[in-house]
């Protein structure tokens, strides 16, 4: 982060209040959003410093005042749904700003997409990431089809047949938008179908039908689904009902024949935040779709795109986080109150010092479940262990204090942050949907239980983990101990430990964070998040640090030049 220099107090004229003089903080684009030493160390460490120019070239772009231009227009002009065509034939097609466009243009040419499962570069997956990290500074909407062109492709190899069709085109960095028979294009995007709205992330109770047809593995698909985004995407994965039980499937928006598949778009959804993003109620009537792994193991099937997607969703909230901290940070240096600039009040610093603390975990966090996403991608035992457990624990923890975050560093900014010209709105309002989406808090805490039930390896593999720290910090250890005596606890009972299962996922959380900082960041940072979040020293709202802790370099760290402005 590139800060202009400060202002004094004195530079202020009293009764002037436009222009430089009107104690305001000046725009904050430009910017470097990859100018954070967390994320590049964490780059390295994780096997994709090999990435790190295409990602500091991504993070110049994405804080560049032209893609904070694309991003406001596209939240501004939200997504049309136009059923029919001027002569009344159906076409359930999506209208888009040229601001979507040119988002999701960069993020597919970037790589965001499907691209890294076509790298065979050790760190691919984690070069995605941070990629990810630092487009994340724009907007979120565009983010959700990138995340499932993402994540489709493992689930798609359960149709070895298909995916040789679909894949080399979910893998290409060409975006290229409109309906037109998917093979005729050089990139798709890809969707999925999960939800119904009578029984939510209970997908089993799931009423869609699949009826098979004369020729194997095409069924044509019957019922509606309650969340599907985004509508204009070439491709989806749904899940049916099926002779065989509950079915994965893919289902085009356009035939082999150039026919449209009735794939029928009854409205998008009226959203808290999310704008950009067309999230829609499909009915499918008649449908023709592709029979995607073994009938009646639907879920099995399609849970390989789930765990890729709650990735993602860590991934959303630590950008989100790491936005709003930055625009917190910018504020504070340039805006003065009761004689002093913010950032020299001792109070503020404090709050910015621990927001940083939390961004800073959330993004060792997310890249090292993405490390471990890539090494167990390519066989590593160990890894998958792990990343089963990490990831929901992550995906439950990083997403939850999105909301509170946001909050606070919205507070920073007072007033100013209340305006939408801010951005900060736009950010509160996002900050929501990750805890939301993919699952809920309690769907992910029930998922971290239902691991350590069928697979204990994955208990072994978080302590091992959280063990490396080992020494480094006598709170840590003790955190660690009691967090290996409640795991042993709950494996010779988890039957009743449900009531208080966000509790324990909470506790992983916080030891694992902790033992990340402790090994990898600086003193100062892993002091003040151990003494925080597993000592005690800390309340339950930001901005609670112990008066022992160093402000100045764990803000220097995080926003440099902010601790000696």
């Amino acid at each position: 982060m590139t800060l202009t220099p400060p202002r004094t107090v004195s530079d202020v004229r009293p009764g002037t209040v436009t222009g430089a003089d009107a104690n305001q903080a000046p725009p904050l684009a430009p910017y470097d959003a990859s100018a954070d030493v967390a994320l590049v160390e964490a780059l390295h460490r994780e096997g994709a410093g090999w990435a790190e120019d295409d990602v500091r070239r991504l993070g110049r772009l994405a804080g560049s005042p032209e893609a904070q231009r694309w991003a406001e227009d596209a939240n501004r002009f939200e997504p049309e749904l136009r059923v029919v065509d001027r002569y009344g034939n159906r076409v359930d097609e999506v209208e888009f700003h040229p601001a979507w466009h040119q988002l999701m243009d960069t993020a597919i040419s970037e790589g965001l997409g499907g691209a890294a499962w076509a790298d065979e570069r050790a760190g691919a997956h984690v070069a995605r990431t941070a990629g990810s990290l630092v487009w994340g500074h724009t907007e979120a909407g565009h983010g959700c089809p990138v995340t499932m062109t993402y994540a489709v492709v493992p689930a798609l190899r359960h149709a070895p047949a298909l995916a040789e069709v679909y894949e080399p085109l979910l893998t290409s960095r060409v975006y290229e938008p409109g309906l037109r028979v998917p093979t005729e294009k050089q990139g798709l995007l890809a969707g999925m179908g999960m939800t119904e709205r009578q029984g939510g992330s209970d997908v089993r109770t799931n009423t869609t039908v699949a009826q098979s047809t004369e020729e194997p593995g095409v069924f044509t698909l019957h019922g509606a689904k309650w969340f599907t985004s985004a509508p204009m995407c070439d491709v989806f994965l749904v899940l049916a009902q099926s002779p065989g039980g509950l079915s994965c499937f893919l289902v085009p928006r356009i035939l082999p024949d150039g026919s449209r598949n009735r794939f029928h778009v009854v409205r998008l959804k009226d959203k808290l935040g999310n704008r950009s993003n067309a999230s829609s109620e499909p009915e499918l009537d008649g449908a023709v779709a592709w029979l995607v792994g073994e009938e009646g193991r639907g879920v099995r099937t399609i849970i390989d795109m789930v765990s890729c997607t709650r990735l993602d969703c860590a991934t959303g909230s630590a950008a989100l986080m790491r936005k709003a901290l930055v625009e917190a940070g910018h504020h504070v240096q340039h805006r003065a109150a009761f004689g002093r600039r913010l950032v020299d009040q001792p109070l503020m610093r404090n709050v910015l010092a621990d927001l940083a603390l939390e961004s800073e975990a959330a993004t060792a966090f997310t890249l090292r479940l993405s490390g471990a996403a890539d090494r167990a991608l390519r066989g590593d035992e160990q890894e998958q262990a792990f990343r089963r457990i990490g990831t929901a624990v992550g995906k439950y923890w990083i997403t939850k204090r999105g909301p509170a975050f946001t909050a606070e560093a919205m507070e920073c900014l007072g007033g100013n942050g209340y305006v939408e010209e801010s951005g900060m709105p736009r950010l509160y309002r996002e900050a929501p949907l990750n805890s939301i989406w993919e699952g809920s808090g309690n769907v992910n805490a029930l998922d971290v239980l239902r691991a350590l039930g069928r697979e204990p390896v994955v208990a072994d593999a978080l302590m091992h983990e959280i063990g490396l720290a080992r020494g480094g910090d006598a709170r840590l250890d003790a955190a660690a101990d009691r967090l290996g005596a409640d795991l042993a606890a709950a494996a010779r009972d988890l039957g009743s430990i449900e009531f208080r299962a966000r509790r324990l996922v909470e506790q992983m959380a916080l030891t694992l964070q902790a033992s990340l900082l402790v090994r990898h960041s600086s003193p100062a940072v892993a002091d003040a998040f151990c003494s925080s979040r597993l000592d005690g020293h800390g309340g339950l709202a930001f901005g609670t640090l112990d008066a022992d802790v160093d402000a100045g370099a764990i803000l220097e760290r995080a926003l440099p030049g902010l601790a000696s402005a």
